[in-house]
C-alpha cells in the first residue's frame, strides 16, 4: 500500500558550485564574544533559506480538508492526522555550521507510525489507493537543475494540490525545488568565499588551543550521532566557546546570505514566482478552509 509522500528535497545534489558571494563586508568579529547574536536573527538572513521555509501550515490545513472530502465523495473514508505534512517550520531551519546553542532541543513525540489498513477493509483496496493517489503511469514530474520529483497526476492528492495552486502547481514544486538547491549549492560556494575562511581558520586555532583539532564545526557535530553524545561532548563546548570568540557564526550567516542573494540577483524569476505562488497558494487555503467552516454540519442519526 502506497504511503502519502511528503515532499523532501532535503537531498544530496551535485557539487557544481555557483558563482560569486557578494561584497557585504565582514563583521568585526572582535566585538562578536561582547553581546551573543540571536539564533533566529541569524536564521532570518540567508534569504532562500527564509523564502523555503515560510509557513505553509494553512496550506497543508486546507489540502488535509480537501483530501478528505474528496475521498468521502468517492465513498471512502480517508483520515490523515491534522498537521502531518507540515513540515516547514522555525524546528526545522537548517543549521548549515554547526551547533548554535548549548540549549538541548526540547524532545517532541515521534510521529505516531502508519497504521497499515486491516485485510478486507476499503483502505486495504486498489480502488482505495487509485482514489487517493491517482493512475499510476499519470503521475507528474517537476525538474529543477540536478534533480526532480514525482507527484500523482490525479486521484485526491493531486486535486487538493490542484485546489490551493490551480495551474501554478507544476511551476511552484519546480521553484522549489531550485530553491533547495540553490540552498545546497550556496552552502559549498560559500567555503570559497574569503571571510568566511579567515573566520573559519580563527576558529580552528581557537579548538588548537582547547585542544580539539578539526576542519570545521559542521563537520564535528556530524562526527557526534546522538543527542546524548553531543550533550557530554566537551569538544562541542569548545566549539561554542570559540565561536563566541571569534564571531564566527555572525559571519557565517552573513557569508551564506551575500552568496544566497547573489544567486536569487541571478535568478529573479524564481523569487518572483515562488512569491506570487504563495500568496496564490494562500489566498485558495483561505477559501477552502472558510467554506468547510460554513458548510453544515453532518446529522447525527
Amino acid at each position: 500500500m502506497r504511503k502519502t509522500l511528503v515532499l523532501a528535497l532535503g537531498l544530496a545534489v551535485g557539487a557544481a558550485a555557483l558563482s560569486g558571494c557578494g561584497t557585504t563586508p565582514e563583521p568585526d568579529h572582535r566585538t562578536a564574544s561582547a553581546t551573543r547574536i540571536d539564533t533566529a536573527e541569524l536564521h532570518r538572513r540567508p534569504p532562500v533559506t527564509e523564502l523555503l521555509f515560510t509557513s505553509n501550515a494553512r496550506s497543508h490545513e486546507a489540502q488535509r480538508q480537501f483530501a478528505v472530502t474528496c475521498m468521502a465523495k468517492r465513498g471512502f473514508r480517508y483520515a490523515p492526522v491534522p498537521g502531518a505534512e507540515a513540515t516547514e517550520g522555525d524546528d526545522q531551519l537548517p543549521q548549515p555550521f554547526g551547533l548554535e546553542s548549548a540549549t538541548r532541543p526540547a524532545e517532541s513525540a515521534p510521529p505516531a507510525p502508519d497504521t497499515p489498513p486491516k485485510p478486507g477493509s476499503p483502505e486495504s483496496t486498489e480502488a482505495y489507493s487509485k482514489a487517493l493517489f491517482g493512475d499510476e503511469t499519470k503521475r507528474v514530474t517537476a525538474k529543477g537543475t540536478t534533480m526532480s520529483v514525482s507527484r500523482p497526476g490525479n486521484g485526491c492528492l493531486a486535486e487538493a494540490e490542484k485546489r490551493v495552486l490551480g495551474d501554478g502547481r507544476m511551476r511552484w514544486l519546480q521553484v522549489r525545488i531550485m530553491l533547495f538547491e540553490a540552498q545546497e549549492h550556496a552552502r559549498g560556494d560559500v567555503e570559497k568565499d574569503p571571510a568566511f575562511k579567515a573566520v573559519t581558520a580563527r576558529w580552528r586555532t581557537c579548538m588548537d588551543r582547547a585542544g580539539f583539532p578539526g576542519p570545521g564545526p559542521a563537520q564535528l557535530l556530524a562526527s557526534l550521532h546522538t543527542l546524548e553524545a553531543r550533550a557530554s561532548s566537551t569538544a562541542l563546548a569548545a566549539d561554542l566557546r570559540c565561536k563566541d570568540e571569534t564571531g564566527y557564526l555572525d559571519t557565517a550567516y552573513t557569508r551564506l546570505a551575500a552568496v544566497q542573494q547573489a544567486w536569487l540577483d541571478r535568478n529573479p524569476a524564481v523569487a518572483k514566482d515562488w512569491t506570487a505562488l504563495v500568496a496564490r497558494q494562500d489566498r485558495a487555503a483561505r477559501e477552502v478552509l472558510a467554506a468547510k467552516a460554513a458548510a453544515p454540519s453532518p446529522r447525527s442519526e
